[in-house]
């Protein structure tokens, strides 16, 4: 098994690797990657961190985690110059989508772990379970192994590390080889903060994440490719183990003939192409309705003109990803699609690895540009009759991340958005969620399972404990040895009060027929023996 999360680089074994800025296109140095007889002993001192770890009070976890928020903020330039250098992406967008973000992140689970995570009695029926009461702990999974991909290098895995440390987790953290720089940066936050090998770093290629996978971890939480996201999940199936993975997408805007065409076009073409496109939550289709599609697109064309490359977009980040962009859109040349504004790549001194914001008009959906992901700076339109049809063509794709609906019909949207396969859907906006911790961030389909944001999120960075205590003095349960006549009676009777009588009157018998029997049962339970005259 290979785990390369979008991805380009070779599959085998190095001790270091090298990549470059696709800013400057300059030499980043190499760094040191983790040998694969190394990982094991990498999981065993997490664990052994692990452990005491979570016998440190909640309040305390929290406090030594929440210090990070301080260290982002402090190192705020830093961070965003190490992201821009590794990703490509703009300053601005690091310093928002990563920095800042990031921040949140601390500042929200800081607020609410400990009461999420705070014991709650079960519900118990007195009348069946005398004398029973039970509290539901939420336990920490373990030793988590985190995977995360170059889109997002920062942020992405913060939003899986600080609530799983603070709910009592050590954490193995496999950055891509395409960002190690960040993902180092992000293990340093908690040096000196929490226990050595609570946090702990692998680098290097798709063998180092697969022999992770395949390590002493408790949960694998990754995010990346569906082909890659596959194999996770098969092999955490043959651990039995969970995972976590949030996959790819192919989000569809829907533009009604209502909408305020000025915010939808501006709106949709940042959705696409903040990041250079290379985002699971881009807009990758567009559905507008054909009253207005000529007006709206003209007004997509025209922010997308004035767009700067190197300031609002930047290059992609892997020359791999500049040959998907270019296929996908010279497929949909090919197939009849009119490009409008873009499609080509843009070379200079400092980078091959541009690509001009790109609108296409499309009206095929098994063309590779509307089929896969492109994760790249382009807006495929498509004009549809209605918005029955607009629902249909969204619906159909393999992936459900996110969707957008734009029209000036609240009411109707929300009615629309139950229709949508997606794990998110906003009304006059797209995908900015993904940056607010206090709510979830998750799909269907291809584009995987597992949430991060909200509290939702503790669902599998925790693992619930049934701690039952039973009062009961009695020698024996109603339910236990001797079986008996009487206690058939008894099941039969509590079937018929509890909704299996015909009628009142029958239900009334079953009432009667309880309390003659229960007697009699508490006197076979009293002698160890079934009565004879039942």
């Amino acid at each position: 098994m290979n785990l390369d999360p979008h991805s380009a680089q070779p599959d085998a074994p190095a001790t270091v690797f090298a990549t470059k800025s696709p800013t400057t296109g300059k030499d980043l140095g190499a760094v040191e990657a983790t040998s694969l007889e190394d990982v094991a002993g990498v999981v065993r001192r997490a664990r052994e961190a692990q452990d005491r770890w979570a016998a440190v009070p909640i309040a305390k976890r929290v406090k030594a985690v929440s210090t990070v928020k301080k260290r982002i903020l402090e190192r705020a330039e830093a961070i965003a110059k190490l992201v821009h250098d590794e990703t490509g992406k703009p300053d601005v967008e690091a310093l928002l989508g990563e920095v800042l973000a990031s921040a949140d992140v601390v500042s929200y689970w800081a607020d609410i772990v400990a009461e999420e995570l705070e014991p709650f009695e079960a519900e118990i029926d007195a009348l069946s379970y005398p004398k029973k009461r039970g509290w539901v702990h939420r336990d920490p999974r373990g030793t988590i192994a985190v995977i995360m991909p170059w889109n997002f290098p920062f942020a992405l895995p913060l939003r899986t590390i600080v609530p799983a440390l603070m709910a009592g987790n050590a954490i193995v953290f496999k950055p891509s080889e395409i960002t190690p720089r960040t993902g180092k940066l992000v293990a340093e936050l908690f040096d000196g903060l929490v226990p050595d090998g609570l946090v702990s770093i692998v680098q290097g290629g798709g063998d180092v994440g697969a022999r992770l996978v395949d390590s002493d971890v408790d949960l694998v939480v990754f995010t990346g490719s569906t082909q890659t996201g596959r194999k996770v999940a098969h092999a955490c199936a043959e651990r039995l183990i969970p995972c976590s993975v949030e996959l790819g997408g192919k989000d569809a805007a829907i533009v009604l003939a209502d909408a305020d065409l000025e915010r939808a076009a501006n709106g949709i073409v940042w959705g696409a192409m903040m990041n250079a496109g290379q985002n699971c939550g881009a807009v990758e289709r567009v559905y507008v309705e054909k009253h207005v599609a000529d007006a709206f697109t003209a007004k997509v064309v025209a922010a997308t003109k004035a767009l700067r490359f190197g300031e609002d977009v930047g290059p992609l980040t892997t020359d791999a990803q500049r040959r998907i962009v270019e296929r996908h859109v010279n497929a949909a040349r090919a197939a009849g699609a009119e490009v409008l504004e873009g499609g080509e790549g843009i070379d200079s001194e400092a980078t091959t690895l541009g690509y001009r914001p790109t609108v296409v008009r499309i009206d095929a959906d098994d063309n590779e540009l509307i089929a896969d992901e492109t994760f790249g700076p382009v807006v495929p339109i498509t004009p549809v009759a209605d918005v029955e049809e607009a629902l249909r063509r969204a619906n159909a794709s393999r992936y459900g991340l996110t969707a957008s609906i734009w029209t000036a019909d609240v009411r109707q949207a929300e009615q629309l958005a139950r229709r949508l396969r997606a794990g998110v859907v906003t009304i006059n906006n797209h995908s900015f969620t993904g940056a607010i911790a206090s709510v979830p961030w998750g799909g269907v389909g291809e584009s995987g399972w597992g949430i991060t944001g909200s509290p939702l999120a503790l669902e599998h960075l925790t693992r619930p404990r049934l701690l039952v205590i039973d009062r009961n003095r009695a020698p024996r349960e109603t339910w236990w040895y001797p079986y008996s006549p009487t206690l058939r009676k008894l099941a039969l009777a509590f079937a018929a009060l509890r909704g299996g009588a015909a009628s009142i009157g029958a239900q009334l018998a079953a009432l009667v027929a309880v309390i003659g029997l229960l007697p009699k049962r508490m006197g076979e339970l009293k002698t160890g023996k079934p009565r004879t005259d039942s």
